[in-house]
């Protein structure tokens, strides 16, 4: 069996190792984005982020890794266990600290276990349990990985669903026009009027990618960001050098969608592009138009998907408003493992229960389709 070693710091793993276990598709997993977010203040221990990197190796050789943190709370995982650790608290017993395997910030499907092979992300998925115990963590949980990692888990990992709401091509639609023709006359309508109200009001866009960025655009890009956090009461933890370094590093990655009118630059959406897929992350304005939110954050991007050939657009967690717009409800899952066994099998049932809900809300929501030849029962992915 390979080594198994913990690290604090993703600068220790060498980037070309790290990144030759993923096909590179999503940019969430790769070594700039997760080194950035380290290197460059968006993840602290004071705010319950501390890396600890799991790792399996085979002399100097990287069989398998997975981005993992030692977490003191639930902030940023888009995963909710707030009741889990209520339990824990009303039994005297303390749920933080966890170890959490997902993409700091970002509640989007792709690649946790990083390996080339089956049987490495099954001992990586066992090495994280041991890990757990050893370090006297109560648990482990991987957030938002894809359905093809579920093999991975063994019987002690219980599973959780969820539902997003994701824009996809499967039709093949050219253009704009193409997408809307393919709803019903009412949704057809009142995407129309929303994209008038914008255009009437001498709103424009234009959208860069990170080497086309200026410090102007990526410095208003970062201010709608925090203007919208503070709003929210939350604390920004994207910061200005990140997003400079993802413009430095990952130029094609990053996506700005910035809405300009009467030459000031009045509300933007920060996206992330993957190989098929478009990311729609974080958004602000400081215009409160009508529409302006439902332009800038999706139809420009599903503009941008159709004209760049992307196949996939998902613009966030959360949102039932979304299905009018085009996006479908679909499964997303987890897996997590509990160390205390006297916790296990009431968390199991409670997941087995929640999964059943999830499952019949998901069937009523894909009957809200706003598409005239919809006819799917139920989302995809699970």
């Amino acid at each position: 069996m390979p080594d198994v070693r913990l690290h604090r710091h993703l600068m220790e793993i060498p980037a070309a190792q790290w990144d030759a276990l993923h096909d590179g598709r999503n940019p969430f997993v790769c070594h700039a984005f997760l080194s950035g977010l380290e290197e460059h203040g968006c993840l602290r221990s004071a705010w319950g982020w501390s890396p600890r990197h799991v790792a399996l190796w085979e002399g100097d050789r990287l069989l398998a890794a997975a981005p993992a943190y030692r977490k003191e709370n639930s902030h940023g995982e888009f995963v909710f266990d707030h009741a889990w650790a209520h339990a824990y608290d009303q039994h005297g017993l303390d749920y933080f600290p966890k170890l959490l395997c997902a993409a700091p910030y970002s509640p989007v499907t792709g690649p946790r276990l990083l390996a080339d092979e089956l049987r490495h992300r099954q001992w990586l998925a066992a090495a994280m349990p041991r890990v757990a115990a050893d370090s006297g963590y109560s648990s482990v949980h991987v957030n938002f990985h894809p359905g093809n990692e579920d093999a991975a888990f063994d019987g002690d990992w219980m599973q959780r669903l969820d539902v997003q709401y994701h824009w996809s091509n499967d039709p093949g639609w050219a253009t704009f026009d193409d997408f809307l023709a393919a709803m019903d006359h009412r949704h057809r309508k009142n995407i129309r009027q929303e994209r008038a109200r914008v255009a009437r009001a001498g709103v424009t866009f234009r959208i860069v990618h990170g080497d086309e960025a200026s410090p102007a655009d990526l410095g208003a890009i970062h201010g709608f960001y925090q203007r919208t956090f503070s709003e929210y009461g939350n604390s920004p933890a994207l910061t200005l050098p990140f997003l400079t370094h993802l413009a430095q590093a990952m130029p094609q990655a990053l996506v700005l969608i910035l809405a300009e009118r009467a030459g000031a630059t009045v509300a933007g959406a920060l996206c992330l592009r993957g190989g098929d897929t478009l990311y729609g992350r974080y958004w602000g304005a400081d215009d409160a138009l009508p529409g302006l939110h439902f332009e800038t954050c999706y139809y420009q991007g599903i503009e941008y998907c159709l004209r760049e050939g992307l196949t996939r657009f998902e613009p966030g967690a959360q949102g039932e408003h979304k299905i009018a717009r085009g996006f479908l409800p679909r499964f997303v899952r987890s897996h997590h493992w509990v160390a205390d066994p006297r916790f296990r099998a009431p968390l199991a049932a409670w997941c087995a229960q929640e999964a059943a809900v999830v499952r019949q809300h998901a069937a009523l929501l894909a009957a809200r389709s706003p598409f005239k030849d919809a006819d799917a029962p139920a989302p995809p992915g699970a």
